[in-house]
Parts: C-alpha cells; structure tokens; sequence
C-alpha cells in the first residue's frame, strides 16, 4: 500500500505560479512512475505530467509546468507558471508500478486526495 498526500494548492492571479508537492508513505516509490492528473468540475480526470524514478518526463503540454521528484524523499513535485483560469482544477498524484510514462489513469496504482488549484482572472 501507499499513500500519497498532495499540498501546495491554492487560490492565485491569472499569472501566477504555484508548486505542488505530493509525499508518499508506505511501501516505497522511488523506482516507480508518479503522475499528476487534474480534473475541473464537470470534466474528465486529465494527465498533466509523469516522471520516472530516473527522471524522464513526459508533459500533456510543454512549457508551463516542470514535473521533479526526490527520490530519497518520496515526492514529487509540479511547478506551475503562468498559471490560466481554465487550470483550475483538483490536481491529484499518482504512482504507477506497471508501465513507463503512462498517461492513462487507469495504469495508476494509488491515489492521493488532490488539493485544489483555482486560477482567478
């Protein structure tokens, strides 16, 4: 079992960044894959970002978001700039045992809660 658990999240301007973090606890991640996905009121879960316990990175888009992780801390993190109103969202993080850069969720063994993301125009 892990379990993961986000922070970071908030209330920001249209411009403005945040950095999420998400620790994992249990049984270790660190030769895992760990994903961050979003989902806005109303809409599908959505891939944001995933990373290798080696540090290949796969975006749904470049330039804005930068995924890192710690392995000796158990977390990733994801660094979002520029921050746009239609990024507001739940972002929650993921762990995938199975498969390399997935960003299908259904290959996505565990959870966390998420922590909500509101971008204000």
């Amino acid at each position: 079992q892990v379990q993961l658990v986000e922070s970071g999240g908030g209330l920001v301007q249209a411009g403005g960044s945040l950095r999420l973090s998400c620790v994992a606890s249990g049984r270790s991640a660190s030769s895992a894959t760990m994903g961050w996905f979003r989902q806005a009121p109303g809409k599908e879960r959505e891939f944001v970002a995933a990373i290798t316990w080696r540090g290949s990175k796969y975006y749904a888009d470049s330039g804005r978001f930068t995924i890192s992780r710690d392995n000796a801390k158990n977390t990733v993190y994801l660094q979002m700039n520029s921050l746009k109103p239609e990024d507001t969202a739940v972002y929650s993080c993921a762990v995938d045992y199975g498969s390399f850069l997935s960003r299908d969720y259904k290959d996505y063994d565990y959870w966390g809660q998420g922590t909500q993301v509101t971008v204000s125009s």
